[in-house]
């Protein structure tokens, strides 16, 4: 529980919610009942399948060894218990159908369309031309070759969706074990509401939108409901509601409105009075007055029930946005799923969004797959639904995402890349291409893989970014770090010899599993550059740097030293960075700091010198300096190319020399910063 009006993180406030979430007891229901929810059992099937040996297609089975020819048709074996007890002999086949049971005797098919069947009006009896040799097996479905005996199809703790419907039946399962979804009740309050079906208004009334529209987005999840319909603003009138509610069993309250400082704003107060108020304040635009308390209810039978209640805000955005934010986990909880989490992607932004200086914002937006999301690159667009207020509904009509942003009061601009919620189905949309692959860190436990960007064979400097964090991996906070790098390389390709980020990835701090990715990024993948993001720092946690100094090969102080110069221009704690920075094989690996801002300083310090740095490491000899003079300016016909290379050499050490004689400012603009000199 909070000090009282202490306001919160959205990641501290989500992790109270689902702390206190407990999971609901099982259930056995009917299989057409089980959908959408989490099964609570493992299923194993009772016997293979397929149960006979079966045809792959319609055709004849046949001996393979008797290879093409005229043969008799002795049966026809189609889908259900035909041919039984005939048996194929050398000479003869049999014709079956997709599914249809194999013959004994029979070893192989041979698809229809590789016959001819003989008509012979002198004849009763069938017959058919085979015109190619098969082999043994070709076309045939083995016992249990789909799913072997007593194997297990399905897992305790998979969510039940079509298919899995379908796989109960396929192994005769009609009644299974899985954890409820929660019974939620929802109540509007305020003076000023009244009914939808109104027609008209009197002076200060509005139609109650927020109980229809949190009704849906329950039985979206599956839930059951119950409409406790509109409360006035009286303290008893609500405290009877509840005591109402609370007795027919719900699991869930959600009520909208009376939540914020007003005089008659009851609803805080009576949850805080009937249990334990955990959170009345979140640092989040919209919905921070949102509250949620933990309610034990004593029954009639004296049993204990245990209700989560959330107080949303009245204003019609805020009450849906904190649905999705807080209440979704919250019912996946209660439910029995094992990511409770949302799903996030990065999203490229089509227009420039003024973030809000004190909270950080979920954003209302459309996002939508583009062949080229503005850089060249497939991904996804996100473009915002509008004017964000938080009474105005219209900002979510639409609305698949919610985009995660800072509080920083700045202008994001167009192109950027930012983390989004995604709320609602965004199949509908043209998706072209696979948006993700787990390529880039496939096998690996705890990562997150995100999406490769860019196809790698296109790209002339191939360059990985990735997130160390915790509470990224995890899924309680967005990755704002990881984007930010991927659009300062991206747009600072052509200073970096052609370098595009063509992978990404997030892991927790995990020393074995940074190295893990590091190590096939590096040794596998054969990237030219590696930028890790987070865990430079002096907690227990920080643990980038160690997993990176046992992979490399060769150290490159330079590079640390010029990161730590630019950064200290903005604060002294950048000498606690313990980041480290050195060669794998070909590839550069540097450390940076998780901090947004800090991964754009450190790339624009390093960029005059990374892309002579990257070319070194391929094994490109000539770049010495940038004062080398192209060598077709001193080649001569009849002069070998050693000696030219020679003559620029010597041009440009004397350039570099006299440079040191002429003023200091001239010797810093030509020092060399690799030090090949």
């Amino acid at each position: 529980m909070c000090e009282k009006g202490e306001m919160l993180s959205v990641v501290d406030a989500l992790h109270i919610v689902k702390t206190v979430s407990a999971r609901l007891p099982p259930v056995i229901v009917p299989i057409h009942e089980a959908l959408g929810k989490v099964l609570a059992q493992d299923i194993r099937a009772p016997d293979p399948l397929p149960p006979f040996t079966a045809s792959v297609k319609d055709g004849y089975a046949v001996i393979a060894s008797d290879g093409p020819g005229e043969y008799p048709i002795i049966t026809e074996s189609r889908a259900g218990n035909d041919g039984v007890g005939v048996l194929v002999t050398p000479g003869t086949v049999a014709y079956v159908t997709t599914g249809g049971p194999i013959p004994e005797g029979a070893d192989a098919v041979v698809q229809v369309e590789d016959s001819e069947l003989i008509t012979d009006p002198s004849s009763d009896s069938k017959r058919v031309r085979i015109l190619t040799q098969t082999c043994k097996g070709v076309d045939i479905r083995p016992v249990g070759c789909d799913i072997k005996k007593d194997v297990i199809v399905l897992k305790s703790g998979e969510l039940v969706g079509a298919s899995e419907i379908g796989l109960l039946a396929t192994v005769g399962v009609m009644m299974v074990k899985v954890y409820p979804t929660p019974t939620i009740a929802v109540l509007s309050t305020g003076d000023e509401l009244v009914e939808p079906t109104t027609e008209h208004l009197n002076r200060g009334q509005i139609r109650d939108s927020n109980r229809a529209m949190l009704l849906a987005a329950a039985m979206q999840q599956h839930c059951k409901i119950l409409d406790l319909g509109i409360a006035h603003d009286d303290e008893e009138e609500i405290q009877r509601i509840l005591d109402d509610a609370f007795s027919a069993g719900i699991n869930i309250l959600l009520t909208s409105g009376g939540i914020s400082m007003g005089d008659r704003d009851f609803v805080k107060p009576l949850l805080g009075k009937r249990g334990t108020l955990h959170f009345s304040k979140v640092n989040m635009k919209p919905g921070k007055p949102v509250t949620f308390a933990e309610i034990i209810f004593q029954s009639a039978d004296t049993t204990s029930k245990k209700i989560l209640a959330f107080g949303l805000p009245g204003n019609p955005a805020s009450s849906l946005v904190c649905f999705h934010v807080f209440v979704i986990p919250a019912i996946r909880c209660v439910a029995g799923w094992e990511n409770t989490s949302h799903l996030r992607v990065q999203v490229r932004l089509g227009h420039s969004i003024k973030t809000d200086p004190i909270r950080p914002e979920f954003h209302r937006a459309i996002v939508r797959w583009r062949v080229n999301d503005g850089s060249g690159n497939p991904g996804f667009v996100a473009e915002s639904t509008g004017h964000q207020m938080s009474s105005r509904l219209l900002s979510m009509k639409s609305a698949n995402a919610l985009l995660e942003l800072p509080a920083s009061g700045n202008v994001i601009p167009a192109g950027n890349y930012v983390s989004a919620i995604i709320i609602s189905d965004i199949s509908s949309v043209s998706m072209g291409e696979q948006s993700f692959s787990s390529d880039s860190a496939s096998g690996l436990q705890g990562s997150v893989p995100l999406e490769i960007t860019v196809k790698s064979q296109d790209v002339a400097c191939r360059v990985a970014v990735l997130t160390v964090s915790d509470t990224v991996a995890s899924g309680a906070g967005p990755d704002r770090s990881g984007p930010r790098a991927i659009s300062v390389v991206n747009s600072s390709s052509e200073k970096l010899g052609g370098a595009r980020v063509v992978a990404t990835a997030v892991v927790p701090d995990d020393v074995s599993k940074i190295k893990e990715i590091l190590q096939k990024w590096s040794d596998v993948d054969r990237m030219d550059l590696i930028l890790t993001l987070g865990g430079t720092g002096f907690t227990p946690r920080d643990v980038t740097p160690e997993a990176t100094k046992e992979l490399i090969e060769k150290e490159t102080p330079g590079l640390l030293y010029v990161m730590m110069q630019e950064s200290l221009k903005v604060t002294p704690f950048a000498i606690l960075s313990r980041a480290a920075a050195g060669i794998r094989g070909s590839t550069l690996m540097i450390n940076m700091p998780g901090n947004p801002n800090a991964v754009a300083e450190c790339m624009e310090a390093l960029l005059p010198a990374l892309k002579h740095a990257l070319r070194q490491i391929k094994g490109d000899k000539t770049e010495k300096h940038p004062l080398h003079l192209p060598h077709q300016y001193h080649s001569h016909p009849g002069v070998d190319d050693t000696s030219t290379w020679e003559r620029s050499y010597k041009m440009a050490s004397h350039s570099h020399s006299h440079s040191h004689s002429s003023s200091s400012s001239s010797s810093s603009i030509s020092s060399c910063p690799c030090g090949t000199h």
